[in-house]
């Protein structure tokens, strides 16, 4: 039997929202069994709670985006799967603003607090589902799918493809939960230089900087967006490296555009609300992909706690 478990104690970190901009200060607090995730926002009136829900995401422009009665949660994705990769199940996570703060882009300074802080065993059994039949979901329009089949642990592979000389097809698995703190957890974030500009564009990014997402050079670059990305960085120069990657970022892992991509998995699919016990294989990963494949495993599983109906049926009607 597998216990649930919490952090020891409170703990608290600060930083920048990626796409707002905004200093944000996170607590991370013990909760009770059953808890799950739940996201605080103490800066609005009676602090109300947005539990970690699939049902939740409104949208999945640059982040898995939750909102319940009009209070948002924005950039979910990479503080969940630092609980998940640290085998915590209850958690409360009080923000004093809508996003959490994007540190360096990865899981790596959420696992570090959780590890520093310390775990604890509660009195409760863990819950998993295990998977019994192959479950997936496609997307028509993106041609990415993301399926979950029998497995005795709790896997993820994601196989990337971008179409780009500078990035190409990457590939990364993770076999065991066990491997995400020192295979997965400081896999940073990125962008392609045509989105980088988009954004910027459109006002998303205010808390970007050149230590925070690794930008791949998929474009020629003109002086004028090199000007434009001097300001928006607050850098005296910038400059393309060898390897297609804007300067003053060094690889964690030839393939860590994948392992982030993992990442974002392992972070969307804490939406689910329960342990999996499964290996999941995700192809072209996205955050839309991943959580409507979220919400229909989900919805699946809510019928077979009610119904103890076998999934294979479930299938027919999905």
């Amino acid at each position: 039997m597998v216990k649930q478990k919490t952090i020891q104690n409170e703990i608290s970190l600060t930083g920048v929202g990626l796409h707002t901009g905004k200093e944000v200060k996170m607590t991370f607090k013990p909760a009770p069994i059953n808890n799950g995730y739940t996201f605080v926002r103490v800066d609005l009136e009676g602090s109300p709670v947005i539990e970690a829900d699939a049902n939740y995401v409104v949208n999945t422009q640059r982040g898995t985006n939750l909102e319940k009665l009009g209070v948002k949660i924005q950039t979910s994705e990479h503080v969940l799967a630092a609980f998940v990769g640290c085998d915590v199940d209850n958690v409360i996570i009080e923000l004093n603003e809508s996003e959490p703060p994007i540190m360096d882009g990865s899981s790596k300074f959420f696992v570090e607090a959780i590890e520093k802080t310390g775990i604890i065993e509660q009195d409760a059994e863990r819950v998993y589902y295990v998977v019994k039949e192959i479950i997936s979901f496609t997307d028509e329009t993106s041609g990415s799918e993301i399926l979950v089949m029998p497995s005795d642990d709790y896997q993820v592979t994601a196989m990337v493809d971008f179409g780009t000389k500078v990035l190409g097809t990457q590939n990364a698995t993770m076999k065991n939960i066990s491997e995400f703190k020192t295979e997965i957890a400081n896999a940073r974030t990125f962008s392609f230089l045509h989105e980088l500009e988009t954004l910027l564009d459109s006002g998303l990014i205010k808390g970007g900087d050149l230590n925070n997402a690794i930008v791949y050079v998929d474009k020629e670059i003109s002086s004028k967006t090199i000007e434009n990305l001097k300001i928006a960085f607050g850098k005296e120069s910038i400059s393309v490296k060898p390897n297609g990657i804007l300067d003053n970022l060094t690889l964690h892992y030839p393939n860590e555009a994948a392992r982030h991509k993992l990442l974002d998995v392992v972070g969307d699919l804490a939406l689910v609300g329960m342990r999996i016990k499964g290996k999941v294989i995700a192809n072209k990963p996205g955050h839309f992909v991943n959580t409507q494949f979220a919400k229909k495993l989900s919805k699946i599983i809510k019928i077979e706690q009610r119904n103890q109906v076998p999934v294979y049926w479930l299938l027919l009607f999905l």
